[in-house]
């Protein structure tokens, strides 16, 4: 625990019952089930303790916390007696001391007295202790201690020194209570009882997954962050938000001066209430990393070398070109890339100088490639393009069910409150190609594991839908009341036909229909059924109506409206779903508007002071085809990196290369950079202030914790582009951009920075009807009114698998590595995920000759690449598996143009494949390495003029 926040010792109690006791004297009233610890520290009487922390349950062993009760017995631990009406209690007297001083000097014993050079001088509980009970001497002197304990500097980010070790076991507790992956255990009875590892591994070499939840358990510097022991103690804090996964957790940036010593989960933030994963914990680094360039840069053509300019020299020669190009092609001709890593205030000005100064509403973002359906889906049947839910309500979920998504990986500090909820009794139905965690881990396992085929995703939920309708589950009431019912008995209709059974959908979905209906069941007949998906619903030809089919069944069952239940997309980056609200698709203002629509478009003409375009602009596919066919020259591309995340790569690399002007703003030279004309420093989110918006709809504070290395924040950028383009913008901070963006989006109209630093965050709507935000959507109604079914046929993708291609290749993530992994491969990270590998099942391996580890060719109608084969059952025989995260990987260079039918979200999730054994890389792999050494080669001679 940092000696940054408070620690009460218990966790707070959810009881509406009140009790009063004195406590020394002094009156506490506190809610009934609070332990005397917790009531104490609540008045300010701080009772000694040192296996108790108010992040785990109260476990009573190191006997520290010992106090008396008024006609009680003995001296019970205050960290485990609960709090009575009337009990009065006592935590200070000579007995009580001599009891505390004798356990103190047991532990001392057996503990280095190095405290002056320990990494942990400053904030350590046991020193502190130490003190609190006045200990002056130790009598002991113990034949055998733990003082030669070797210790483990297996992880790259933090060490564990057994010599220093009291055996509180909140390590052990924080990595099963917290985690839940239960990769630590105590071994040994008595003076044998040790902290290990599963299995006696090092940490490295265990099923440790690097959360830190351990490490901030720690009283002592048993376990100590590597970057503490080399850089001393932090000296001050500030709470920001981190910038990986659509979890969005609230951190504390703890730094001495301008350094950042260590990222520490802040246990008040209300998305991860102080838990934590490997990248935003640890994978930090890279923000300086000796790769960021801090000098704007410019070229005529990519051939030539770089040349570092001023900022102003870099702005006027971008602005220049944008123009140039616009007087020869049209104002059509140019247009832009929002970013879902930077804040909602940068992309909103990067939307807004695209509307206002390109004059054209050629706007899009990553959310094109991975949640644009869910979009589309969740507008068309729910009147609102989001998730439903807060990430809290699953704890009062009591059927989960987990589609085309992998929360362990993806969203790791969600996926552990999931596993809580799971452990605590919540059933589980897992629909996944491929065998994820969540299917079977320690205290967990599915109640049914849907495992279809890739691609019938849509066939899955129609029959789900069938056995709800024709077993009659569905909620006639809540149906009847809150849904459009011509739609409903439309779709009634629809999925009760035989052909939707799931007798009749098993030779397309291959899962069992008995499995389909017993799944079902579960799910309908739950008080309260949660649905949560990911990529492997959206990244298909159908993901609009598989989409579409979640929120139908949803529906039916009435598992909307309340904490517990709800549709609840995963999403993937940091602010994905700040840069769809922000206005970043090309057909849409800010809030989800149509750019159609004239009254919302007078709106920003008035607060703009310009015309702007009706008419939808360009898809990032569409820029693409344009730039081939030469009518699309100029783009600018804020934290997105194209080159390598969307699919068809080399499609993706001739519309490059085609245009005139392509301007990059980034921290590196990403692959899109490779290809750019202008380069625009970026600033990454500990050098910035904005706000980020998570997969639940918080809006989160993202605070500057170190000047920005290149000079300017990423909206000032922006800005400075938007003024030479010859449309004033005049900003002095971001707090007055948001203040903007409540003026004019609904659902944002009561959001402003002082709000937010009042209540940490706030999930939109907030406005006049929701003042303080709104944690479950449509809890009364539907944002459109009535619930909207819509008939969701079953169409086989084109994307099939022939005698040459035998095999479906699926792609999705790792929990080390993030998207591109632009991030986490300058950071240690790369020590648990150094490449991507293919998985493959034994029995296809086998029967191409194929050994673990073995270098594997995958070709597809549209390329082929070359990685190194891994052997597991995790998938199931015909479908292999990998992620995305290494450039030289290729993995999209054999993903297809295929695409959703409503908005053109790719479809990474089904490509035919064939695997080969093969010994050398592929001709792309080759051709894109040179081209890679030969761009670092000009950046090379940019830097040393």
């Amino acid at each position: 625990m940092s000696k940054f926040e408070k620690d009460f010792g218990t966790p707070a109690s959810q009881s509406d019952q009140m009790v009063t006791l004195e406590i020394d004297g002094f009156k506490a009233t506190v809610p009934a089930g609070t332990s005397v610890m917790r009531a104490a520290a609540s008045i300010g009487i701080e009772i000694p303790k040192l296996c108790a922390t108010d992040s785990l349950e109260p476990f009573g062993s190191c006997r520290l916390c010992l106090v008396q009760v008024e006609g009680g017995r003995g001296y019970p631990a205050s960290c485990t007696t609960p709090c009575g009406e009337g009990m009065k209690v006592t935590t200070q007297n000579d007995k009580l001391a001599d009891l505390r001083r004798g356990v103190m000097e047991l532990y001392i014993s057996d503990h280095p007295l190095d405290c002056l050079t320990c990494s942990s001088n400053g904030d350590c509980e046991l020193q502190d202790m130490a003190g609190a009970v006045g200990l002056r001497e130790v009598r002991y002197n113990p034949v055998k201690t733990h003082l030669k304990a070797e210790k483990d500097n297996s992880n790259p980010y933090f060490s564990f020194d057994p010599s220093k070790c009291i055996v509180c076991s909140r390590c052990v507790r924080a990595c099963e209570e917290t985690q839940g992956t239960f990769a630590l255990t105590l071994d040994g009875r008595g003076f044998d009882s040790k902290v290990s590892p599963s299995q006696n591994q090092p940490f490295m070499d265990s099923e440790c997954v690097s959360c830190g939840a351990c490490v901030q358990a720690c009283p002592t510097a048993t376990l100590m962050e590597k970057s503490v022991i080399a850089q001393g103690q932090p000296e001050h804090a500030i709470v920001t938000t981190c910038a990986y996964c659509g979890v969005g957790c609230s951190f504390r940036a703890e730094m001495k001066g301008d350094k950042v010593i260590r990222m520490v989960p802040d246990k008040d933030g209300k998305a991860n209430h102080g838990h934590s994963c490997v990248k935003g914990r640890f994978a930090f680094g890279y923000a300086t990393h000796k790769d960021r360039i801090t000098k704007p840069m410019i070229r005529k053509s990519i051939k030539d070398p770089w040349q570092e300019v001023s900022w102003e020299e870099a702005i006027s020669y971008a602005a220049s070109e944008l123009k140039r190009i616009q007087a020869n092609y049209g104002k059509d001709s140019v247009g832009g890339i929002t970013s879902s890593r930077c804040t909602n205030e940068e992309t909103y000005l990067v939307q807004k100088l695209i509307r206002a100064g390109f004059g054209n509403n050629n706007v899009d973002t990553c959310a094109r490639v991975c949640h644009s359906p869910t979009g589309y889906g969740l507008k068309q049947t729910f009147g609102e393009s989001s998730g439903t839910q807060n990430f809290d309500s699953v704890m009062q979920a009591d059927v989960i069910m987990v589609i085309g998504v992998n929360p362990t990986d993806g969203h790791p500090v969600f996926g552990s409150q999931m596993k809580k909820r799971l452990r605590q009794g919540a059933k589980l139905i897992v629909a996944d190609p491929r065998e994820i965690d969540l299917v079977k881990s320690p205290h967990i396992k599915a109640s049914h594991h849907l495992k279809l085929r890739p691609s019938t995703n849509v066939a899955l939920i129609n029959a789900l839908g069938h056995v709800v309708v024709t077993e009659g589950l569905v909620d006639e009431a809540f149906v009847q009341e809150r849904c459009d019912m011509v739609s409903f008995n439309k779709w009634k209709n629809f999925v009760a036909e035989e052909r939707n059974s799931p007798e009749a959908s098993e030779a397309i979905t291959g899962v069992p229909a008995a499995e389909v209906r017993a799944a079902a069941r579960l799910y309908a007949k739950a008080p309260n059924g949660a649905i949560y998906y990911g990529l492997g619903v959206t990244e298909h030809s159908q993901g609009s109506t598989m989409v579409i089919g979640i929120a139908n069944l949803a529906m039916a069952t009435g598992n909307l409206g309340r904490v517990g239940v709800g549709v609840n997309p995963l999403r993937g980056q940091n602010n994905v779903q700040g840069s769809c609200d922000m206005g970043s698709f090309p057909h849409e203002f800010p809030g989800y508007r149509h750019v159609s629509d004239t009254a919302t478009r007078q709106l920003f003409e008035q607060n703009w002071g310009v015309k702007l375009e009706s008419e939808p602009g360009l898809r990032i596919p569409n820029m693409f085809d344009a730039a081939l066919d030469g009518s699309f020259r100029g783009l600018y591309v804020e934290g997105e990196d194209i080159a390598q995340s969307d699919p068809d790569i080399k499609h993706v690399h001739a519309a490059l290369r085609a245009m005139e002007c392509v301007i990059v703003q980034d921290l590196f030279l990403n692959e899109t950079a490779k290809f750019a004309h202008v380069f625009l420093p970026g600033s990454s989110f500990l050098e910035k202030n904005g706000t980020f918006t998570n997969a639940e709809r918080r809006i989160s504070p993202v605070r500057q914790v170190m000047a920005p290395l290149a000079g300017y924040q990423d909206w000032e950028v922006t800005q400075l582009l938007a003024n030479a383009m010859g449309y004033p913008m005049n900003y002095s901070h971001p707090s007055e951009i948001m203040d903007e963006i409540a003026r004019l989006t609904p659902s944002f109209t009561g959001v402003s920075y002082e709000k937010i630093d009042q209540m940490g965050s706030v999930q939109w709507p907030c406005n006049d009807e929701a003042p303080e935000g709104t944690p479950t959507m449509h809890e009364h109604e539907f944002l459109r009114g009535k619930g909207r079914f819509m008939v969701t046929e079953y169409v086989q993708t084109q994307e099939r698998t022939t005698p040459m291609f035998p095999l479906i290749l699926t792609t999705g993530r790792i929990l080390s590595q993030y998207n591109v992994g632009a991030q986490t491969r300058r950071t240690d990270n790369v020590a648990w995920h150094a490449e991507d590998r293919l998985e493959i099942h034994p029995h296809d391996a086998e029967d191409r000759g194929i050994n673990d580890g073995d270098w594997v060719g995958i070709k597809s109608r549209a390329g082929e690449t070359v990685l190194r084969a891994l052997i597991t059952d995790r998938v199931q025989p015909g479908v292999v598996y990998t992620t995305f995260h290494f450039p030289e990987s290729g993995a999209n260079v054999i993903t297809t143009d295929n695409s959703d039918w409503a908005t053109n979200c790719p479809e990474y999730k089904v490509t035919a494949v064939q695997v080969t054994k093969v010994s050398q890389t592929s001709e792309w792999q080759r051709s894109y390495q040179d081209f890679t050494e030969e761009q670092l080669q000009l950046l090379d001679k940019a830097t040393q003029h």
